[in-house]
């Protein structure tokens, strides 16, 4: 079982990156000037890649979100335990979804 050290850890990185995808996102996201010389297809196809980026960046802000609160609890006593059911979450579960605060059985 890892300790909270290592799970406070893993959970700063996981906010690092979520940050600078966040502001990748954003970077993508901004208008498309008009005066741009692309083509009508092109244009249509930078639209449609820029919602796609949009609904990427509104999940990285959620996760990030998530992944504060998730650092804010680390030191509780309950951390790791899923809420719902009260049995622990597998560290395997944190590691990769640091945020979650539900076992897979009660996730689903």
């Amino acid at each position: 079982m890892l300790d909270k050290v290592e799970i406070r850890a893993i959970i700063e990185s996981e906010i690092d990156k979520t940050e600078k995808q966040i502001i990748e996102y954003k970077e993508l996201t901004k208008p498309i000037a008009p005066e741009n010389s692309i083509g009508r297809i092109s244009r249509m196809d930078a639209i449609n890649n820029k919602s796609v980026t949009e609904a990427a960046l509104r999940k990285a802000k959620e996760k990030f979100e998530k992944l504060k609160f998730a650092l804010t609890k680390v030191d509780n006593d309950d951390f790791g335990l899923c809420f719902k059911c009260r049995q622990p979450i597998p560290v395997g579960r944190i590691l990769i979804v640091p945020q979650s605060r539900t076992c897979v059985k009660c996730s689903n």
